[in-house]
């Protein structure tokens, strides 16, 4: 089986890049894993042109296309996502937002094969769990309209530098077991 791990911050060597590398590796000795961040791919906004509401396909052909790709080859996913003023970064917001052509609520729509898993882990500097959920939460909504299952979540708070991962590993790791 083969698994994603995307760093869904543009930052490539912060907090969320080294839970991304924890997640790989202990995923690895089960899974074929690839790990990606959001900023591998250059692509541009959804135009909000409604024209994959009929065609269930994009009408810009950039980077998008390769991530794409990624969510179909996976059978299981795992998206990482620090908060950026209590959601989302919105590089991701981005990324999902052109995922529209594969959205379950208009026909026709493109979709990903079926069966995949889909797990979400949030981090972020202050102490209050409920805006880890609300990032949660997205993800979630997110999978669910590409008909991915959801089946499991880790919030970790008082984490802002890759220095406040460590502490935490044994809990990241806890989570993998379940995947």
């Amino acid at each position: 089986m083969k698994a994603l791990v995307i760093n869904c911050s543009p930052v490539r060597n912060g907090a969320t890049a080294e839970i991304v590398r924890i997640i790989a590796q202990e995923l690895s000795e089960r899974y074929d894993v690839k790990s990606i961040c959001i900023d591998d791919y250059d692509f541009g906004f959804c135009k909000g042109c409604r024209s994959c509401h009929n065609t269930a396909k994009c009408v810009q052909h950039d980077d998008f296309d390769r991530a794409a790709e990624e969510f179909e080859r996976a059978d299981i996913i795992v998206s990482v996502a620090p908060s950026y003023w209590a959601d989302v970064p919105g590089q991701f917001k981005a990324f999902i937002d052109r995922f529209t052509p594969w959205c379950n609520t208009h026909e026709p729509h493109a979709s990903l094969s079926k069966g995949k898993r889909g797990y979400a882990v949030a981090l972020r500097t202050g102490p209050s769990m409920p805006e880890c959920q609300r990032i949660i939460g997205t993800i979630e909504h997110f999978y669910g309209h590409l008909e991915i299952e959801c089946c499991g979540s880790l919030g970790l708070c008082s984490v802002e530098y890759k220095e406040a991962v460590e502490p935490r590993k044994d809990e990241i790791i806890a989570f993998c077991e379940k995947i």
